[in-house]
């Protein structure tokens, strides 16, 4: 492949015009701007400039357009027509009404990109309700406590609310990921599409395995987490450390132990795995003792100690704390910018790190309208310049077909002849793997002959699977035949342990210059922790989440029933996948790209995570919050909770309705009486009959709804979010399914998961290997028995 020349940043010379408003639609555009796409944000007039404002425009050009207006649409459309991509988070219907929608838009620009990204898509009956975060969260059963960690007496049908905007931070993690396969797509074939991803559908990425079962056992309810003594726990001086000692051993467990100077409990069988899990006793005795450890040492002593042990344990800090940490500042975890309003502002840095960016520096926001002028003048030279591109590369084409010259390359799927090597585990990896998949890729997974392979089987659906050891010398002429026929790889060992293995980037990058090497670590790789091990609750732990779900007034736990941070970083990590991928499609060269829990436990709450001087916290915190104030609240229904998610400005429109004309008489300037207005008639109310009544009034609302009420009703199977396939082991299995839709290269569902290490031999066969697993299995190099199951 010939190698070409591109700016600095992966998206050098992509344009983006980003007519977003609230989270979803500006955060893709800052993270397509931060990997150097020059993107121009158009505000409504009048819009609110809200504080997450200096973080979600940062590195964009501005303009206000008032879009009904004919003069304002009309430079909107010439925007759109000179830009690559266009992205829009409007209800179905708005954009097309505005004369700006993919119809009207395409036959002009058919090179394109259109990213819409509303709350409940054009075919859901839903489509005309508000997709505030509340609205989305109760329909997608995102608001309730993890099990195992409700505060005592804690009635588990109350819902609970979260100010972070999960469902609009999923939208927009995969809206990123999309354009950058769309844009790869464009390359290989010349065409653009349009791409849809609902938050309402981006949820069903976020509840992943806790959606996934065997159709003949139905839905388990959820179990609390815990094994080899994981938990919150106090110290010295009264914060707190979360300990997970898990991955299929009591190694971890052992090493905390051996710091803390408690070696001697081995001799009661409290290091001991296999009993610990048989045994809820010794689990609690065991628990106990660590209690009183733990109160030896601060909590930031022990999460320097045991951290630099290798333990999966971390101090739990806030907000502020994360963002004043040498490391994430060090990792780039947090940058500084100097804002125009602010001054000085620390905020979340880059979402994920490409080679690309190496030298990247953030750039504080223009305030609205600053480049108007510019923009404008621009406007029409593009879209000119736009128009005559295509006329001349219509009459290119057609010369080509004449000549009989070979036609774009004949592909229906982004990433399709693409191979991925993926050699992750758990979930975060894992699920990055799958989505390049469904994108069109080749992926085998590779994972240890003894490795504890996690019984996940959405995460792991589509690919083919062997159980291998990387580190022995026959194992690795297996890895390196097989990383020869790859194009990707993944991989998501702690911070030099693949260069330990002789696997990691330097030693592929010498025998594979043009390959896209992927990391996912907890921490990051880079700064003072990069080698660290760390999970799920780790990446909350550190960057303030747990303190935000804990709140003022109770223990630190783990925010949300479903793993924010691991799907999160699994769709991250497939970001960073595709960007590489993009960089190598333009030019030729291969290249590193990380991702990390930390960093999407940042992203997270990037609307949250400023620091600048003078700044107070206001949003709602902890297991009691139901809203952030009475027009963005759970409310208690006669049989069960809904959410009410409105403009304090609608407050009128509700005198339609009868049973609430009394509750608009106060004044909506007093929250307090509102709220209670409100108790006090959808009291009397069904769920059912108040979200219709809600919603006919053209408000946001809905009930409050069950994991299994989710993934079973006939609503998200119409709508391909919850899938029933056939596993070879089980029958039917009910999984969460495809949550993003490109009309020209639509995502490909691929097989239910197998047994790990099933597909050996015909991987085997592949690199010339055929006939060798016999030698390979005795040898121990290979597992080709007793396979861990999928389900």
């Amino acid at each position: 492949m010939t190698q070409t020349a591109v700016g600095a940043g992966v998206l050098s010379g992509i344009k983006v015009v980003d007519f977003g408003h609230f989270v979803a639609g500006p955060l893709t555009a800052v993270m397509l701007a931060d990997q150097g796409a020059e993107v121009v944000h158009v505000d409504r007039p009048g819009a609110e400039l809200a504080e997450s404002d200096a973080f979600l425009n940062r590195g964009k050009r501005r303009i206000t357009l008032d879009l009904k207006d004919p003069a304002d649409a009309t430079i909107a459309a010439r925007l759109a027509a000179g830009a690559d991509v266009v992205i829009e988070n409007f209800r179905p219907g708005v954009m097309d009404r505005l004369g700006l929608g993919w119809p009207r838009l395409a036959p002009a620009a058919p090179q394109l990109i259109y990213c819409s990204i509303p709350g409940f898509g054009r075919d859901d009956p839903r489509a005309p309700v508000p997709g505030w975060e509340g609205v989305v969260a109760a329909a997608t059963a995102n608001c309730s406590i993890r099990v195992g960690q409700e505060p005592p007496g804690w009635d588990t049908a109350r819902p609970t609310y979260s100010a972070v905007p999960l469902a609009s931070n999923f939208a927009a993690f995969l809206a990123a990921t999309a354009i950058v396969a769309a844009l790869t797509f464009r390359h290989r074939t010349g065409r653009g599409q349009l791409i849809e991803i609902p938050l309402y559908h981006a949820m069903f990425e976020l509840i992943g395995k806790a959606g996934a079962f065997v159709a003949a056992d139905g839905l388990a309810p959820p179990k609390p987490h815990r094994g080899n003594g994981s938990g919150t726990y106090e110290c010295a001086d009264g914060r707190y450390v979360r300990l997970d000692p898990i991955g299929g051993s009591a190694r971890f467990l052992r090493w905390l132990l051996d710091v803390g100077g408690a070696e001697s409990w081995a001799v009661d069988g409290l290091t001991d795995g296999i009993r610990l899990a048989k045994s809820k006793d010794l689990e609690e005795e065991l628990k106990e003792r660590l209690r009183g450890m733990f109160l030896a040492r601060t909590a930031q002593e022990w999460g320097e100690l045991a951290g630099d042990a290798g333990v999966p344990l971390a101090f739990i800090r806030t907000c502020d704390e994360w963002i004043r940490t040498p490391h994430a500042r060090a990792a780039g975890h947090v940058v500084s910018v100097t804002d125009p309003l602010f001054g000085e502002t620390w905020m979340a840095g880059l979402p994920v790190h490409t080679a690309a960016a190496s030298g990247w520096t953030p750039r504080p926001r223009h305030l609205p309208d600053a480049d108007h002028d510019a923009i404008v003048a621009e406007a029409a030279t593009r879209a000119a310049a736009t128009r005559a591109a295509a006329t001349r590369a219509a009459a290119t084409r057609a010369a080509a077909t004449r000549a009989a010259a070979s036609p774009a390359e004949d592909i229906t799927r982004a990433f399709e002849g693409l191979r991925i090597l993926d050699l992750t585990e758990i979930l975060a990896g894992p699920t990055s793997g799958r989505i390049l998949g469904e994108y069109g890729a080749d992926v085998v997974k590779i994972n240890g002959p003894n490795s504890s392979v996690s019984a996940h089987g959405m995460v792991n659906r589509g690919k083919r699977s062997i159980l291998l050891n990387v580190e022995a010398e026959r194992g690795q002429g297996v890895f390196w035949e097989l990383a020869a026929r790859s194009d990707v790889i993944i991989q998501n060992y702690p911070q030099g342990t693949a260069d330990r293995y002789g696997i990691g980037y330097r030693h592929v990058k010498a025998r594979f210059p043009d390959a896209v090497f992927v990391s996912v670590t907890c921490y990051g790789e880079n700064g003072l922790w990069g080698a660290r091990r760390g999970w799920e609750v780790q990446g909350q732990a550190v960057t303030g989440m747990m303190e935000r779900a804990g709140g003022d007034h109770h223990v630190p736990e783990v925010l949300g029933p479903y793993n924010v941070v691991d799907f999160g970083s699994g769709v991250m990590t497939a970001f960073a996948a595709s960007l590489g991928i993009f960089h190598r499609t333009r030019t030729g060269a291969g290249g590193r790209v990380t991702a990390s829990l930390a960093q999407t436990a940042t992203y997270h709450q990037a609307i949250f995570m400023l620091d600048y001087d003078g700044r107070q916290h206001s949003e709602p915190r902890g297991p009691e919050a139901l809203g952030s104030g009475p027009f963005q609240r759970y409310y208690q229904v006669r049989d069960g909770w809904i959410f009410l998610g409105m403009k304090r400005s609608q407050w009128p429109d509700l005198q339609s309705v009868p049973w609430l004309a009394a509750a608009t008489e106060v004044s909506p300037s007093d929250p307090a009486k509102v709220q209670q207005a409100l108790n006090e008639a959808l009291a009397a109310q069904t769920a059912a009959a108040a979200v219709q009544t809600l919603q006919e009034a053209g408000v946001g609302a809905h009930e409050v709804l069950t994991t299994e009420q989710v993934m079973t009703s006939e609503r998200a199977r119409k709508l391909g979010l919850s899938l029933i396939q056939e596993s070879d082991e089980f029958g039917p299995v009910v999984m969460p399914g495809l949550t993003v839709r490109l009309s020209q290269s639509p995502l490909v569902l691929g097989r239910a998961a197998g047994r790990a290490g099933s597909d050996a031999e015909s991987i085997l066969a592949e690199v010339g290997m055929a006939g060798r697993m016999t030698e390979l299995s005795r040898a121990w190099v290979l597992r080709t028995e007793d396979l861990p199951r999928a389900w």
